[in-house]
């Protein structure tokens, strides 16, 4: 395993981290024994940092790497999220009381004296400009309640805002072959401030690792049926904003990114993992074996410079336009 520092902070983690959204719920049904396997099969090759957040299967994600990290706290870093159990748009759920008590009932489910990275999970712009949460932020930091904090952005504009804020320390970001835009700006302002990115959506919901057809189901209770044309929550949390008979079609023009690498799903990590701009990816799981794929992306050959050109007019020209969403 390979570590990247966070920004400018002290944390060094492994460039290929992991998701637990999946495991927490909303992505079909789960098995928290394989979902532990694959948690304890990550850290034994060297994983060291999971993203989580507490509305995660309401807060089961978080009790699930309390489980799996029992006297490894200090090894492992957790970054958690909150505001979403709330409403993201009302002022009183960034208040001191509430932020408080989110922190309080993670730290409890995560059985943690202190959250690694303490995350604002999606707000709105509005909400960011108004500075009211990153003060309680400052207090809870001071504290020693979270060690560092950031933000998951769904924009880049607000992305861009964040970097304002010197205490703000990572950025969260829907980032893969289907979602370049981050790069035009963002990514390079962020490096300059000394600001991590975590990539979130990597393999957007299934799509890039090629085993998707038209005639592909999901479950119910799994946002890629759901939230299939954003009806819960932001359209590009799910297929990276592409319709997904749309996202079918690209994804099999890009079947030939897995080459030499093995397979999509290993192709599509390893090209994120090529920008140095990139602290970890997150790819999400739910078994043991999609555990070992995303970490053999490590393994494969990097991409050549024709190859990226290749890709970047392929989203410019056959992605872009079809994508659905603020971002």
């Amino acid at each position: 395993m390979k570590y990247r520092r966070l920004g400018n902070t002290e944390l060094q983690v492994s460039e290929i981290s992991f998701g637990t959204w999946a495991i927490g719920g909303s992505w079909g049904k789960t098995d928290d024994e394989e979902a532990l396997r694959g948690l304890h099969t990550a850290m034994e090759a060297g994983v060291n940092f999971f993203d989580t957040a507490d509305v995660y299967g309401d807060g089961h994600s978080e009790e699930l790497l309390a489980k799996a990290t029992k006297g490894k706290e200090d090894d492992i870093h957790i970054a958690t999220k909150f505001c979403r159990t709330g409403d993201i748009y009302d002022s009183k759920t960034y208040s001191e009381e509430t932020v408080r008590a989110y922190c309080e009932a993670s730290l409890q489910r995560l059985n943690r004296e202190c959250i690694d990275l303490y995350q604002i999970h999606c707000p709105p712009l509005e909400i960011l400009k108004s500075g009211q949460v990153f003060e309680v932020l400052d207090k809870l930091q001071q504290e020693g309640k979270i060690r560092y904090y950031g933000v998951s952005v769904e924009t880049v504009e607000e992305g861009l805002f964040c970097l304002t804020n010197p205490n703000v320390k990572a950025l969260q970001v829907i980032f893969n072959i289907f979602r370049q835009k981050p790069l035009e700006k963002l990514f390079l302002e962020a490096q300059e401030r000394g600001v991590g990115i975590l990539a979130r959506v990597p393999l957007a919901s299934g799509l890039l690792t090629g085993k998707f057809s038209k005639r592909t189901s999901f479950e119910a209770d799994d946002h890629r049926s759901f939230n299939r044309n954003g009806e819960q929550f932001n359209v590009g949390e799910t297929f990276a904003g592409l319709e997904f008979q749309k996202g079918v079609e690209l994804s099999e023009q890009l079947q030939w990114i897995a080459g030499n690498r093995g397979n999509m799903t290993r192709a599509a990590l390893r090209w994120i993992l090529d920008h140095d701009s990139v602290t970890c990816v997150i790819p999400g799981f739910k078994t043991v074996k999609q555990v070992n794929d995303n970490l053999q992306a490590i393994e494969v050959p990097s991409y050549s410079a024709e190859e990226i050109d290749r890709l970047t007019e392929f989203y410019r020209n056959e992605i872009h336009p079809y994508i659905r969403g603020a971002y």
